[in-house]
């Protein structure tokens, strides 16, 4: 439909929306630099962006040329818009020192001097490259059809890979029927969690420690949760037989989240024979099997019976949690409610990041960019250790064989409290495991150290950091003897 005041809205090549309005006495230059001058302020015209030609822009707004060309030329000279006459004219570089502050943050967010908060990768080492290969040439030989409305299942393509690379990779049992893409492992819960309840289960056993929005993600779903303590050996599914209306039980068996405990055989067994039995399932979230450095891959619960294990993985830790891709293996009782749910959810997950993710694995940069990443997560948490055992050689680093992060126990929470605040004063992010919320029930305490997210280099001054903020907290002559957070 036409604009019906023609001074609203360029129309010609580049779309500059001004509001012409003006106050009463005004010359339509000034009205025109305003218009401008307050997109800039606003962050509504961002630096960068390019404005539309002086003759289309005079035309489009219904003034003359040299009204347009006279205010940009005063914008030019106050330093919102650069450029030239006969070349194009863009926001200034120099316009976000004009600009009032409208810096994007989250509520509450922080900067911190020295990020070290678990469970971020390193999203500099994306593999930008790659991924803009994969997704020119998927785009280029994609049907029409592929960019309509898919199937909440996921495209076919991706899971066949999907299929293949777990089969392959990770040890499982794996059809590409059996797949179900979501948006990361959140979405998968909760749509595991829905389905259970449709089915008739009201009560899921959880590890304690775990993550909190984990436990609020299956309370949601109207189910009770019965928090199970984690030890050296994983959680005490012996605990399980104690639970007459248990219907399921989320674990994470390969590297307990956040302790770092391994499921022992003899628990894998019995957690998989109470499942079997008791008709439950076994919902096992491998959220960062991939990275090993001490020790041999461990297998997946789902590679020994698929008929009672929801495996749930994600490329949040691979790639980067910006993707939001995630799949779930499904025992094939569950796979209609989990379908239904997903299409209740959000009907599909984004198609261009499937493409993508399919040619990145049929290639084999998925794989390749995993052993990088691998390589290079296993030199940081070495420089890490190495540096948290020069500076202070009384604490214990846990869990680093695998995984993101590592956990230094502390031997009461009022220990970890004060040391929490200590060093996020000092600028450093770290978690704490009770005070954070990871316990439901009273447990050990620790801080969670992240080593994937920051550089190396940066290391040694944030231990050194650390040490100073620890300087001021009461803390034991040796944390070598603090009890392991997830127990003896």
């Amino acid at each position: 439909m036409a604009n019906s005041d023609p001074r609203k809205r360029a129309t010609s090549g580049l779309d500059l929306c001004l509001d012409l309005g003006g106050k009463p006495g005004r010359g339509l230059r000034v009205t025109v630099e305003n218009g401008i001058r307050e997109g800039i302020r606003s962050g509504r015209l961002t630096r960068g962006t390019r404005l539309p030609p002086t003759r289309e822009l005079a035309r489009d707004l219904g003034v003359s040329r040299g009204t347009v060309l006279q205010a940009y030329e005063q914008l030019v000279a106050e330093g919102w818009i650069s450029g030239r006459r006969g070349s194009s004219t863009f926001v200034s570089a120099d316009a976000d020192a004009h600009r009032r502050s409208t810096a994007i943050r989250e509520p509450g967010e922080v900067r911190w001097r020295f990020d070290l908060r678990p469970g971020r990768p390193d999203a500099s080492s994306f593999p930008r490259a790659e991924w803009l290969r994969a997704l020119r040439r998927a785009m280029a030989a994609a049907p029409n059809d592929a960019l309509g409305y898919g199937s909440p299942q996921g495209q076919l393509a991706l899971r066949v890979e999907l299929a293949s690379y777990l089969g392959r990779a990770r040890g499982l049992h794996v059809s590409p029927e059996s797949v179900v893409v979501t948006t990361g492992f959140t979405q998968g819960l909760g749509l595991v969690a829905r389905s259970l309840t449709a089915m008739g289960v009201t009560e899921v056993a959880m590890e304690d420690p775990t993550m909190p929005l984990h436990r609020s993600i299956v309370r949601a779903a109207g189910l009770e949760v019965h928090s199970t303590a984690v030890d050296g050996d994983g959680m005490r599914v012996e605990a399980l037989d104690r639970l007459p209306h248990a219907g399921a039980v989320v674990l994470t068996p390969n590297r307990q989240h956040p302790t770092g405990a391994v499921l022992s055989a003899g628990r894998r067994t019995r957690a998989l024979t109470w499942a079997g039995n008791r008709g439950a399932v076994i919902v096992e979230d491998d959220y960062d099997g991939e990275f090993r450095y001490d020790r041999h891959p461990i297998g997946p619960l789902q590679g020994l019976d698929p008929e009672v294990v929801v495996y749930a993985g994600t490329t949040s830790k691979t790639l980067a949690p910006g993707v939001r891709l995630g799949w779930l293996v499904l025992p094939e009782r569950l796979r209609r409610d989990v379908l239904r749910e997903k299409q209740l959810a959000d009907w599909q997950s984004s198609t261009l990041e499937q493409l993508a993710l399919t040619e990145l694995l049929r290639t084999g940069a998925y794989d390749r960019h995993i052993r990088q990443m691998r390589l290079r997560y296993r030199r940081r948490r070495d420089v890490l250790v190495a540096a948290l055992a020069e500076a202070v050689p009384h604490l214990r680093a846990l869990g680093g064989e695998a995984g993101l992060h590592l956990l230094i126990p502390f031997p009461d929470r009022t220990t970890e409290t004060d040391a929490l605040a200590a060093a996020r004063a000092a600028g450093i992010g770290l978690a704490g495991i009770a005070e954070d919320g990871y316990y439901e029930n009273p447990g050990p305490a620790g801080l969670i150290v992240g080593f994937a997210a920051a550089p190396e280099h940066i290391f040694g001054r944030a231990v050194e950091a650390l040490t100073t903020a620890l300087s001021g907290v009461r803390l034991p002559r040796d944390l070598r003897d603090a009890p392991p957070a997830g127990g003896a």
